[in-house]
């Protein structure tokens, strides 16, 4: 999709080592293919293709076919949600590959549509929405590097007060305003849940470490599932009443729990410190 972040993930298998095309003409695919396993000096390629290629699109899904008869080939399709394409698009200022005449969001609905034939086939679909550019090619890194597991996806902990609605994106919710509130402790109070004592108060109750140990037992068994169901990012809420106090010290324990087991995991604390 345009706006997904394919010169980033391009930029990715340059430093993997790949030999990276962008937008080599659809035609001349089965005739680099060939250079590729004649060539002693390329050993792995990259190609971009995407909806500049117009009509030529239609002939993709042939091509790859006759191609996995001939050579060890691997389909990624990079998307991300309209939300974020549209954001993308009007940060950047420019113009969709396909909105000379219309809108943005138009053409986006026009693209998903002549890419769909494409996606259907791909062997890997990465969306794009939730990564920083940052993350998105230390995910693919991670994806195409030898030995990688189904812990490559990115987990995040999303720390957030009630008071200041749900986050939006998130995947999984967790309400721990059932946990007693440091707020109402005064010398607690200016601080959030990361300051030692304010997290040594909310460890002290025996409800809060079986929920940890509970909730991190059940993500340790979700998230594999949740890769092989072709996710690569997930974000996970934690919220209490203002995003201080509990929520912020569940995260950051969590967290650690998901890193030690090997997954890589980010914390961000929505509404902390006020």
């Amino acid at each position: 999709m345009s706006g997904s972040g394919k010169a980033s993930v391009l930029k990715a298998f340059e430093d993997l080592g790949y030999y990276c095309v962008d937008n080599l003409p659809i035609g001349l695919i089965p005739r680099f293919a060939d250079l590729v396993k004649q060539s002693s000096e390329i050993e792995k390629a990259a190609l971009v293709t995407d909806i500049r290629e117009g009509e030529q699109l239609r002939k993709l899904p042939d091509i790859i076919h006759s191609l996995k008869r001939q050579v060890n080939t691997t389909v990624l399709f990079l998307e991300a949600s309209d939300e974020s394409l549209l954001r993308r698009f009007s940060e950047t200022r420019r113009p969709h590959p396909l909105g000379k005449g219309s809108t943005v969001k138009s053409a986006l609905r026009q693209e998903r549509r002549m890419l769909e034939p494409i996606r259907k086939m791909a062997d890997i679909v990465v969306d794009s929405s939730r990564f920083n550019v940052h993350e998105l090619r230390s995910h693919i890194t991670n994806k195409f590097t030898s030995g990688s597991t189904d812990k490559d996806i990115l987990v995040s902990m999303v720390s957030f007060g009630y008071k200041a609605g749900v986050p939006v994106d998130s995947d999984l919710l967790f309400d721990v305003r059932f946990l007693p509130n440091p707020h109402f402790v005064p010398e607690f109070r200016p601080f959030t849940g990361r300051h030692p004592k304010v997290a040594k108060y909310i460890r002290s109750f025996p409800q809060t470490q079986e929920f940890i140990d509970r909730i991190s037992e059940l993500l340790i068994y979700l998230v594999p599932h949740y890769v092989s169901e072709g996710k690569s990012y997930l974000t996970i809420g934690f919220g209490c009443t203002g995003g201080q106090h509990r929520s912020v010290m569940i995260a950051e324990d969590v967290k650690k729990r998901l890193a030690k087991a090997g997954y890589r995991v980010k914390v961000v604390h929505r509404d902390a410190p006020k």
